[in-house]
């Protein structure tokens, strides 16, 4: 048996973006619900891969490039029950929980803002199917206690903590 695994880089150009996976047609209406009641000045759009019936990449959102942009990154990766949600003027930690309590949604494979590789399997007739994801590169190496001064700093100047 070959496995045929696909590698589909996503390039972020400085947005945030969440990878997961839900599982009925209302999915992205119900996404773009969480999303928007989330963060009064987010910018955001939403993708969503069927996969039965018209098997149509389902779209909606705020800001008519992003919801370009999540279209093009979702039929790209193209399996079914795939969702993209690409984010603006927010973090992916201003929806995630909101997004985990829609009841379609299945599995989250990602929330960031780095640099971001799907791999995807194939099974060479009409079904693909995520099976992992690289976010980032691997460490560098273990924090010390400059770096945790850093750390520390960076989340007040950004308001994440006082």
């Amino acid at each position: 048996m070959v496995l045929n695994i696909d590698e589909v880089k996503i390039d972020l150009d400085g947005l945030n973006i969440i990878v997961g996976q839900a599982h009925f047609i209302k999915s992205v209406e119900d996404i773009y619900e969480a999303v928007i009641s989330s963060a009064p000045s987010i910018k955001f759009g939403v993708a969503f891969n069927e996969a039965s019936g018209d098997r149509l990449i389902r779209n909606d959102g705020n800001d008519a490039s992003l919801i370009h942009k999540s279209t093009e990154i979702a039929k790209s990766i193209g399996t079914g029950h795939l969702f993209i949600v690409l984010l603006k003027d927010a973090y992916p930690i201003n929806v995630l929980n909101r997004l985990k309590d829609v009841m379609e949604v299945v599995n989250i494979y990602a929330a960031t803002a780095n640099p971001l590789k799907v791999l995807v399997y194939d099974d060479g007739m009409d079904g693909r199917s995520v099976i992992g994801v690289i976010d980032g590169k691997k460490p560098l190496g273990t924090e010390r206690d400059s770096d945790k001064v850093k750390r520390h700093k960076l989340l007040r100047d950004i308001g994440y903590k006082r």
